[in-house]
């Protein structure tokens, strides 16, 4: 029994932080290889660097300084507001809610439309996945 329980801890604490569903698992590897086609020396995503374009502010498509976190808050976990509507935002850590970061579609429209309203342009794929490793680490 205990070397179950050794082997089952080892097994879980060797999860990758960055675990997706295999729908956006072979979104992820799309991101890859258009990465590294981008820049060869490309290896994978890194959190730090999504928290980096997450938190940091920008003049955005309506001319005021903001970013992901004006809206979605510091806390993935709570519940965000959108600065411009009011609107409510449900929270973007698929720890608190597990529709996040769960079909495809979703996550293509909302990172093309966020990129634009905070930055002004496309996200790059290596941006887009360091977004996505840092809000499924939360």
């Amino acid at each position: 029994m205990r070397l179950k329980t050794l082997c089952f801890i080892a097994m879980v604490s060797s999860l990758s932080a960055n675990t997706f569903n295999p729908e956006m698992s072979n979104y992820i590897t799309k991101l890859k290889g258009e990465a590294k086609k981008a820049d060869s020396s490309f290896v994978d995503f890194d959190a730090s660097k999504g928290e980096t374009i997450f938190t940091t502010k920008h003049k955005g498509s309506k001319g005021e300084m903001v970013s992901c976190t004006s809206c979605h808050n510091s806390d993935l976990k709570t519940t965000g507001k959108n600065v411009f509507t009011n609107k409510l935002i449900d929270p973007l850590s698929p720890k608190a809610n597990p529709q996040r970061l769960t079909k495809v579609k979703d996550v293509e429209k909302w990172l093309r439309r966020n990129f634009n309203d905070v930055y002004t342009r496309e996200g790059t794929a290596k941006e887009k996945g360091d977004v996505l490793y840092y809000i499924n680490s939360k």
